[in-house]
């Protein structure tokens, strides 16, 4: 919980609240000291899920192409390749990309949903610590 506009105190449990009681006068330095932890810390896993969002349909498509080419390896021992062969080994080794594109749309979804947390959190802190700055110009 931040500022919430009632009075000129933060709340204990608000993100800024332990910064300001580190000075004797708010300023920018401090409020911006505590918004860039805050993001940090929200922004922590973005890394990694964009990561895997970008790879995983690769990775799909890698294990897709191991598995067609072990199905032509079994082919060629064979002497006859008939459709009834075929089809099952390669459906077998489409559902690799399947597995690689549905990993990459959940992890993007959720990449872009705790980006867009992670703005709306940046523009909260913003708008309080120009509040909080206020005050001083007020006094």
């Amino acid at each position: 919980m931040l500022y919430s506009g009632q009075s000129k105190t933060v709340s204990s449990r608000s993100l800024l609240f332990t910064y300001l009681t580190r000075v004797n006068v708010p300023n920018s330095a401090i409020l911006q000291a505590a918004s860039s932890d805050a993001l940090r810390v929200a922004t922590k896993g973005l890394t990694w899920l964009s990561i895997i969002a970008s790879t995983s349909p690769f990775i799909g498509l890698f294990g897709t192409v191991i598995g067609i080419l072990e199905t032509f390896s079994k082919l060629s021992s064979q002497s006859s390749a008939s459709l009834n062969v075929v089809a099952p080994a390669i459906s077998e080794a489409l559902v690799a990309t399947a597995a690689g594109i549905c990993v990459a749309i959940f992890a993007y979804a959720f990449h872009l949903l705790l980006k867009r947390k992670a703005y709306e959190l940046s523009s909260l802190l913003t708008s309080q610590s120009e509040v909080i700055l206020s005050w001083n110009k007020e006094d």
